[in-house]
């Protein structure tokens, strides 16, 4: 199989400027990477404010996400989530618990099992950056009716599933 510049095989269908590229809904698709990218942009920008590799930011998020899902997040739960190995994820905790993001705790059902724990400092700095944009996005959604807003949730979770896992 042919290889990109960066040495990834190409699984694209169609070369470029082919049919694809003349799709009708390429406009979309490429709005879509806009907004994701300008979206990353104001992550690494807080980041970089926080002193947070861009790692220990996606672990906040996964932390968060698993939080919002009422699930437990154990070490090994988020290096599995971020496809780290052991050494990688108990630094990425370590720098994160070091700057008072995070905690660890036993499990109160299983004391062997280490549960990580969100601080609320680390999620008021989130909201202090994060809040203002989370506003005008939600104002703007306001701006549309439910039938709108549940297809355009279902077209981002059509979306979503056709990403490769992460």
């Amino acid at each position: 199989m042919p290889r990109n510049a960066r040495g990834s095989k190409k699984t694209d269908t169609a070369p470029p400027g082919g049919e694809t590229a003349s799709h009708p809904r390429m406009g979309l698709v490429h709005l879509l990477r806009s907004v994701a990218v300008d979206l990353d942009l104001q992550a690494a920008a807080f980041a970089t404010e926080q002193g947070l590799h861009p790692t220990d930011l996606r672990a906040l998020i996964a932390l968060l996400d698993a939080e919002r899902a009422s699930e437990s997040m154990t070490p090994g739960r988020l290096g599995t989530r971020l496809h780290l190995n052991s050494p990688a994820t108990t630094a990425v905790i370590d720098r994160l618990e070091a700057l008072g993001f995070l905690a660890r705790e036993r499990d109160p059902r299983d004391r062997r099992r280490v549960l990580l724990i969100v601080s609320q400092e680390a999620k008021t700095l989130g909201w202090h950056f994060f809040g203002p944009l989370i506003t005008r996005v939600l104002n703007t959604m306001d701006e549309f009716d439910e039938t709108d807003l549940d297809a355009y949730e279902r077209v981002l979770r059509a979306i979503a599933q056709t990403l490769p896992p992460a």
